[in-house]
């Protein structure tokens, strides 16, 4: 059975265009094109929904002219490609805080969100400035606050409640890729992804086309999730 929510990880587009003597904004560039026919590729293949981790907090920490690029990325592909999801029933959600990123990328994904918003056939998340513990630190506060304005009791609080107020309600993560050849999760969905099945690969994101994926499904397909538990004979 393949996975419902498949959640990556796109590391390597810097390394992918230094091996080939390029710039790493030509990386974003090709990675961008890699994401495209991957999300198609993956509801056409029966997942649900696919998160990815497309600019963290911390990015901005990178140099001002690879984070200009890239935000000028975003705005060209949501304006080229959202389009064409719409098209196609997928509903379009952004994991994010609520601010820090241009106003003009703002809007776009504002305007996104709103189009999309009843589609039925595939939930895309793209995760931008994004951080797992900034999201469990904006969800505390956001709790924390409907408990002093009497709107929630305190012992009312489940892990449904804390779900229901992260940037997104989503189903827990079935399958998590990194590519890159790196073994860890930088700070990316730490609450969705606690019994997530992870999926580590030296192919850099640019490289990583379908053929790539559907060998970290097939992976996932053989493993023995438990959930905690013994599997019954």
């Amino acid at each position: 059975m393949n996975p419902n929510h498949v959640a990556i990880i796109m590391d390597g587009n810097g390394r992918w265009a230094k091996l080939r003597g390029l710039k790493r904004t030509e990386g974003h560039l090709k990675g961008s094109e890699t994401l495209k026919e991957l999300v198609e590729y993956a509801f056409s293949n029966g997942v649900k929904v696919l998160s990815v981790f497309a600019f963290s907090t911390e990015n901005f920490n990178r140099s001002k002219v690879e984070v200009d690029f890239l935000m000028d990325l975003f705005i060209k592909k949501f304006n080229e490609y959202f389009y064409e999801l719409h098209q196609k029933g997928i509903k379009v959600v952004f994991s994010k805080k609520d601010a820090g990123l241009p106003l003009k990328l703002e809007s776009i994904i504002k305007d996104v969100t709103e189009k999309t918003k009843d589609n039925k056939n595939g939930i895309f998340n793209i995760c931008i400035n994004y951080g797992g513990q900034d999201e469990i630190l904006d969800m505390t506060k956001k709790v924390c606050t409907k408990v002093i304005n009497n709107e929630l009791d305190i012992n009312s609080i489940t892990k449904e409640v804390i779900s229901n107020n992260l940037y997104q309600d989503l189903p827990p993560i079935d399958l998590l890729i990194r590519t890159s050849g790196e073994y860890r999760i930088s700070n990316f969905m730490l609450w969705q992804m606690a019994y997530a099945e992870f999926y580590f690969t030296d192919v850099l994101w640019p490289d990583f086309d379908e053929k790539e994926l559907e060998n970290a499904i097939s992976a996932f397909n053989k493993r023995d999730r438990r959930y905690g538990g013994v599997k019954k004979k």
